[in-house]
């Protein structure tokens, strides 16, 4: 399996529906279909870009769908695995809420957030949230987290703040450490998962 390509930027061509990247990687061009959002970060045509694949084989072909980070083509894969969630639903998701809303929503069983994609109804958003954020959970539990208490941060909110930095791609120590430097932050006393989750992207931003 293909992880990921670097290589030139050939084409870029724009369908009704479709992004189509081509990436010349040592004199071959591939044809990955990519997310419509992801056509603003790419590098100008003949510049080297490196994109993160997923590479879905059917009987008459292979497909390459690409993402601008492993955690997006991470999530792709989570999103693909739910029941009725194919390739051109999932990338509707991520492109139309974008990677850190998406998994917040999932999180927050937010389904209201998650129907705002296009094909995705009400249905559709409870399972999402439903096999899902246990899914994320289990992200949580491989990385450690379950039994590294932050103190002074409400477990509740220390869960959903977990799984969603994870899901983002940032690994298990970054995120208990981003974790420990805010629980000494007084103006987050009292305030909801979605201040300590901006407050923490800050932070591993640095």
């Amino acid at each position: 399996m293909i992880s990921y390509l670097k290589g030139t930027v050939a084409d870029i061509s724009k369908g009704s529906n479709r992004v189509i990247l081509i990436l010349e990687v040592n004199g071959i061009g591939y044809a990955i279909q990519i997310l419509p959002r992801v056509t603003g970060e790419l590098p100008a045509s003949g510049e080297v870009a490196q994109i993160f694949t997923h590479q879905q084989v059917k009987e008459d072909q292979i497909i390459l769908y690409g993402f601008g980070s492993a955690a997006e083509r991470d999530l792709f894969r989570q999103l693909t695995s739910v029941s009725g969630v194919g390739a051109q639903l999932a990338i509707a998701l991520l492109d139309t809420l974008g990677l850190q809303d998406l998994v917040k929503a999932i999180v927050g069983a937010n389904t209201r957030v998650l129907a705002k994609t296009p094909g995705v109804g009400a249905k559709t958003a409870e399972r999402l949230v439903l096999e899902l954020k246990n899914k994320l959970s289990e992200w949580r539990q491989e990385a450690g987290l379950t039994t590294s208490m932050a103190a002074g941060v409400p477990p509740a909110i220390q869960e959903e703040v977990e799984m969603v930095l994870l899901a983002m791609g940032y690994t298990g120590a970054e995120v208990l450490d981003a974790l420990q430097n805010l629980c000494q932050d007084d103006s987050l006393s009292g305030k909801g998962a979605e201040d300590w989750i901006r407050e923490a992207i800050g932070h591993l931003s640095r």
